[in-house]
């Protein structure tokens, strides 16, 4: 069962292979080609298989993390798409919720009103109405209307259209003969609605997800079509699963049918390698730190268990997103971060990014403006003849000479700024990591933190000591762990049934019976797709909130035939997790069962463990000492630093900071007062000195 894992990034796209019968594995970076990423992807498999003796024709599944509807809701450039509605709802994609996102601001941006993803134009409005609490008919469809609004889209080039009735999540019935008009009318046109999209209540997000899965559903469709036909056209007959954002992978058919379940399938990616990565070193409460050029997306993992958003928090560029997903943070500061001094006089470090071009003054393509990777280099934390395995020199001078325009402006010495440069940088994303752990009540001081992606490991150990991590985990290949996480996957799939019932009165029989229908849809799913039965596994839960509240918490529920006994489980669980999330709870209060869920998993071949490692000695490994710079007591030093060839250290033998191990897709920096050493498995553990 031969597998490729490829995740396209904004610079590079990373690539892995792996044969699970002869433990065989290659990793391959080529440069992303940002006008058909599939052409990098192509390109990326076809050197990947001739550097490993691989036929493309014995590859059996090709896993692949995409950015393509990341990237067009991002740069705002999806399809031109229509909506159709009901009578007097054509605005709530304008008006959103009575509430501020941020209350005190007088400043802030509405997405949904300043760049919305459908004109208003576009949205058309059609008689017909079901009513709560089972969805039943009040007025019927005007399907007369329908036709005139698909027209006028029609007429109006409208590429992909959204239909979204009020109350279709207890009955799609509406949404579901609207849809058939619009095919008829409209048949080359991407059509999606939101009972399939995302069938539950909350009218505002529900739209607007679909209105997201339509805006980006011409180009996902076209970008994996294109796929499927290239990887035929090369020899391989694999499958292709494509990264979905709920840490499972999704077929074609799924992501075609649903492109909203892809707009975090490279973050998700991550995440899911970092925890993989921390298994394999038997921590099991992990923090995965994923660095690259712009950004940095940070994931928490318990005991294999990924943390996973709720309905307050899940949204892309600003957009509500109601969709299962992993809960991946991400701000902008990446080794491309710009420094500057803000009109107020202020040292800042990003979100602004110098990109791959120019990039920063370092790469000499014309750069000039300082950057984090500027910084680094400046420091002596990189190696100008050795960066990516040699294939790129950087511009020590160049680097140098707008980091010195940066220090006058401040007014202090070179590298001091330098220094500033990353302290800003690493104080931003330790900010980052406590707003998802300390703000929940999550001790950071448990866990390790696994620094990856190519920036991940020159930040990770100064970041881990502000926040008191006692160490770091450093993968085998950290510039591709996201490509890794693919090979971890299984496919997953997920089904909701509204409820909204209340405790101690809930129809037992009704919760039994949705469960069931869930489970069966989900089956019938997986079987399409050529998954066995035994190989599925389910996982129940429930939002709930007390009565009066305006969100929900997840509460897992037992499988087979729900009874009072399990519900009285669910009631006591949904206290304690209330207490853990926001301090209290209100043991005598009526609680509201909101939402039912079930994730379904199928299992498939992935990657297990990475090959023994062959070894060697710190002598080896060994090839210079040069001088850095780290701020040490306060006081900014310079040290002799050992550097040494990540591939040739010895398995077991520790080593002091401050050292710079040298690899082809990541540097990684161990710094003063601390001690490094390279797990069994190949990844290098980081012991910072005086954490707990």
């Amino acid at each position: 069962m031969k597998s490729i894992g490829v995740d396209v990034g904004g610079t590079f796209t990373d690539l892995i292979y792996f044969d699970p019968d002869s433990g065989n594995v290659g990793i391959h970076k080529v440069a992303t080609t940002p006008e058909d990423p599939s052409l990098g992807v192509i390109f990326g498999i076809k050197s990947l298989c001739k550097m490993n003796g691989v036929n493309p024709s014995d590859i059996d599944h090709v896993f692949h993390g995409t950015t393509i509807a990341t990237n067009a809701v991002l740069e705002g450039e999806g399809a031109q798409a229509g909506m159709i509605t009901n009578d007097g709802f054509r605005d709530v994609l304008h008006i959103g919720r009575h509430q501020r996102v941020e209350h005190y601001s007088i400043m802030q941006e509405l997405p949904w009103q300043n760049r919305p993803l459908i004109a208003r134009r576009y949205r058309k409005t059609v008689t017909g109405r079901l009513i709560p609490p089972t969805g039943e008919q009040l007025v019927p469809l005007d399907e007369a209307e329908v036709r005139a609004a698909a027209l006028d889209l029609l007429e109006a080039g409208v590429e992909a259209v959204a239909i979204c009735f009020l109350f279709s999540y207890l009955n799609p019935a509406h949404e579901d003969r609207a849809k058939s008009i619009v095919q008829e009318i409209m048949p080359n046109a991407f059509v999606a609605t939101s009972a399939s999209i995302s069938p539950q209540f909350r009218e505002f997000e529900r739209f607007t997800t679909t209105a997201l899965a339509t805006f980006v559903g011409p180009k996902v469709r076209t970008y994996i079509a294109d796929l499927n036909t290239e990887l035929r056209s090369l020899g391989i007959r694999g499958d292709l699963r494509i990264m979905a954002s709920n840490g499972g992978v999704a077929t074609p058919r799924m992501v075609i049918e649903n492109p909203a379940v892809t707009l975090m399938s490279g973050l998700a990616a991550g995440v899911l390698g970092g925890g993989w990565i921390g298994a394999q070193c038997n921590r099991e409460r992990i923090i995965t730190f994923d660095i690259g050029g712009t950004s940095a997306d940070i994931g928490i993992s318990v005991d294999g268990t990924f943390a996973q958003t709720d309905s307050r928090s899940t949204s892309i560029s600003g957009f509500p997103l109601l969709m299962p997903m992993l809960d991946i943070h991400t701000i902008g500061a990446g080794g491309g971060s710009i420094a500057y001094v803000d009109k107020g006089g202020a040292f800042r470090v990003g979100p602004q990014s110098a990109g791959a071009i120019p990039g920063p003054a370092a790469y000499g393509k014309g750069g000039a403006q300082p950057t984090v990777t500027d910084a680094n280099l400046v420091l002596g934390r990189l190696e100008p003849s050795d960066f990516l395995g040699g294939d790129m020199a950087l511009d020590a001078a160049a680097s140098n000479s707008v980091i010195a325009i940066l220090a006058g402006e401040l007014g202090i010495d070179k590298l001091e700024a330098a220094e500033g440069i990353l302290t800003i940088l690493n104080a931003n994303m330790a900010n980052a990591i406590r707003s998802r752990t300390v703000q929940k009540g999550i001790d950071p001081r448990r866990f390790s933190l696994v620094a990856m992606g190519g920036a991940g490991p020159l930040h990770g150990a100064e970041v881990a000591a502000m926040l008191q991590i006692p160490e770091v985990i450093v993968p085998l290949y950290p510039g591709i762990t996201s490509a890794m996480g693919l090979l971890t996957a299984d496919l997953k799939y997920d089904a909701i049934r509204t409820q909204f019932q209340v405790s101690p009165t809930c129809d037992l029989n009704r919760i039994t019976a949705d469960f069931k229908a869930m489970e069966e849809e989900l089956m019938a799913r997986f079987s399409e797709d050529g998954i066995e039965p035994s190989q599925v596994t389910f996982k129940r839960s429930g939002d709930l909130r007390y009565v009066g509240q305006g969100y929900e918490l997840q509460v897992p529920v037992s499988e087979g035939v729900v009874d009072a006994s399990d519900m009285l489980n669910v009631w006591a669980q949904f206290h304690e997790i209330h207490a853990a999330e926001y301090g209290h709870a209100f043991a005598s209060s009526p609680i509201e069962v909101v939402n039912l869920r079930v994730t379904a998993v199928g299992n498939l071949p992935k990657l297990e463990q990475m090959p023994p490692q062959k070894g060697g000695s710190l002598d080896a490994s060994f090839l210079y000492k040069r001088n850095s710079v780290f701020r040490d007591s306060g006081v900014l030093k310079t040290f002799e630093t050992s550097v040494y060839r990540r591939d040739e250290m010895a398995i077991g033998t520790p080593f002091e900071g401050p050292a710079i191990l040298l690899q082809k897709d990541s540097t990684t920096v161990v710094p003063p007062r601390a001690t490094a050493c390279v797990h069994v498995s190949g990844s290098i553990i980081i012991t910072l000195e005086g954490q707990p």
